[in-house]
């Protein structure tokens, strides 16, 4: 008898499929906000507008995890790159001063691997819940053939919410404002070609070599997941008058900062005020980097900006050191060309 073929036979596990659903089912749950109608399982998320909003807009934010999922494939460690996803989404639409609201996911697999998927599923649901927003959805596709054997791609969305009179644009920005710096956790999202290139074909690194400067592995190091920023930065938007707020991502310094300034207002950053990361350090030394493309390329340990008035700058510095923050003054707001000038001991070299 002629056999009868089955999805399963074209590679795709409807069973596995079923079983990752179960093994995330608590994760999601645990996200949920009280806004969150239904259940996991239908065909979209269902939210319910908070009333404490009196005129809400919405923002929203896409992005992915990018060459990073290397190190993840290489050291089999997917524990923490769903933060990746949560982070570059939610990071991002908190700079127009936005509380994230609800998140989805979509992860697209070769061989769908329900252990695997859980994991990376958990990262993106711990990383909502320490951001506040909810998990209500997503999307995991398994496309046998299309990716190698343990192998993967994640994006994320965010939706967000502002009050319309507290939108965090460039308009109020002026010469004189003071630019704050909240630290990194490391290189973040971002920069990972040029990471990879330094590593793997300039050094020859397999992932599991300690490296004394960093007191860990260089995978350990280049799989620290992006920093979420909004309990940090949320309170602040409610209670002080901020002019511009940057995600520092790719296109570092150059290209980043001056999304939230006026078309003739400048920046002057000075690279001395803050402690640069070993990892960004030894970078440009195995790479034969210049400081100039360091920049322009990495977030060089600050991941989140924050502009203000010198007189709220002050206040905003202190509300965040009160609460155990770190944060640096980094720059000014200067009156000219749209561009950004970075100074410091390290150009003069």
């Amino acid at each position: 008898m002629e056999k009868k073929l089955t999805y399963r036979d074209a590679g795709v596990d409807i069973d596995a499929g079923n079983l990752s659903v179960k093994l995330i089912k608590d994760s999601v749950k645990a996200t949920y906000r009280p806004e969150v109608l239904g259940d996991l399982g239908g065909f979209g998320g269902l939210f319910a507008m908070s009333t404490k909003y009196k005129e809400p807009v919405l923002v929203s934010g896409t992005d992915g995890v990018g060459t990073k999922l290397r190190f993840a494939f290489m050291l089999n460690k997917h524990d923490t790159i769903g933060q990746d996803a949560v982070a570059m989404c939610v990071n991002d639409i908190l700079v127009q001063g936005a509380e994230p609201l609800f998140f989805l996911d979509y992860l697209a697999v070769g061989k769908l691997e329900p252990e695997q998927v859980a994991d990376v599923v958990k990262g993106v649901a711990n990383a909502c819940k320490e951001s506040g927003c909810a998990l209500i959805g997503g999307e995991t596709a398994e496309m046998a053939g299309f990716y190698a054997e343990g192998e993967y791609d994640i994006a994320g969305f965010a939706v967000g919410a502002v009050e319309k009179s507290k939108i965090i644009t460039s308009e109020k920005v002026k010469a004189g404002d003071v630019i704050l710096g909240l630290p990194s956790s490391g290189v973040h999202s971002n920069g990972y070609s040029l990471v990879r290139k330094i590593v793997f074909d300039v050094k020859g690194f397999k992932g599991d070599e300690y490296i004394d400067e960093l007191g860990k592995t260089i995978g350990e190091e280049l799989l620290t997941p992006t920093r979420l920023y909004p309990k940090s930065c949320l309170p602040l938007i409610e209670k002080f008058d901020i002019h511009g707020m940057v995600h520092v991502t790719g296109g570092g310094y150059y290209e980043n900062i001056p999304r939230a300034l006026p078309e003739d207002m400048g920046a002057e950053i000075d690279a001395t005020a803050w402690p640069v990361p070993p990892i960004f350090k030894l970078l440009k030394e195995w790479g034969n980097v210049d400081w100039h493309e360091m920049y322009r390329t990495f977030n060089m340990g600050i991941g989140m900006i924050i502009i203000a008035a010198a007189d709220e700058a002050e206040k905003i510095k202190a509300d965040l050191e009160s609460r155990g923050e770190a944060v640096y003054e980094i720059g000014k707001v200067t009156q000219g060309s749209h561009e950004v000038i970075v100074k410091g001991g390290v150009f003069d070299e």
